[in-house]
């Protein structure tokens, strides 16, 4: 299938950054600094601190929460599911504070996309290419210059400044008028299902579901295991396909920010 389109959206985490294992590094160091704790499944806390984020951000999008608060609510919840007492705000900012640098300094981007945006540059250079994300704009800014991608995807669209959240259609149509550009102009990449890809057909743009594990695929739905597979997806507007993107060994594995 090839897609002639005028502008190429990505989601941030998950798609561009490895948010995942970021936030695990992150959590395992923060815990070191809690005296007393006992040994610790490992695996557990990265799983159930996965789903406090998430239980605590989809109420953030929803306008339930500040952005703050849900930090607060994360770290207050696990403190009490680890048998720490109630934490108060000032013991949940403090604890935050010293997560939030290790998490900081693990964000790194997929291997696979540096080689992917290096071919659409070259091959596809009237294609716009953006970044469509949930999240708080300022820390999703910063990760982008900070693993080095800001200047290769300058349309950036986070839904704190844009009133709306994915998977809300509201957001895509704004990409679009930001755009300046009709749905069916516009693709957009993402590794989650219910949140990207469907929301983003169903918004009338040309969805695509990264799904880096290999999970059963809808097969209604355009689907990649991989950044390298999307020049590819893309036709020039005088309908040359370009070549293939490089595949050097494994392409989903994080790269060190300074290759990125």
């Amino acid at each position: 299938m090839a897609l002639r389109v005028q502008a190429l959206l990505f989601d941030l985490d998950g798609t561009l950054v490895d948010h995942d294992t970021a936030a695990a590094a992150a959590l395992d160091e923060a815990l070191q600094t809690i005296a007393g704790l006992p040994d610790l499944d490992r695996e557990h806390l990265h799983r159930r601190w996965a789903e406090l984020e998430q239980h605590t951000m989809d109420r953030y999008l929803a306008g339930e929460l500040t952005f703050t608060g849900q930090r607060r609510l994360r770290v207050i919840s696990l403190a009490a599911e680890l048998g720490l007492g109630a934490w108060d705000d000032t013991q949940a900012d403090t604890w935050f504070a010293g997560y939030l640098r290790h998490y900081e300094a693990a964000w790194r981007a997929y291997q696979d996309v540096r080689p992917a945006l290096d071919v659409l540059a070259r091959h596809h250079p009237h294609v716009r290419l953006g970044v469509l994300t949930n999240g708080d704009a300022e820390q999703q800014r910063r990760k982008l210059t900070d693993v080095g991608l800001a200047a290769d995807l300058p349309d950036v669209i986070v839904s704190s400044e844009a009133a709306a959240a994915k998977p809300s259609p509201a957001i895509f149509e704004h990409a679009c008028d930001r755009l300046q550009l009709h749905a069916d102009q516009v693709a957009y990449v993402g590794d989650r299902l219910q949140t990207d890809a469907i929301p983003a057909v169903k918004a009338g743009m040309h969805g695509i579901w990264l799904n880096r594990r290999g999970d059963p695929t809808p097969t209604d739905l355009l689907t990649i295991q991989t950044l390298h597979d999307i020049p590819a997806l893309l036709t020039d507007l005088d309908g040359t396909p370009p070549p293939a993107t490089s595949r050097p060994g494994s392409s989903s594995r994080p790269a060190p920010i300074g290759d990125s």
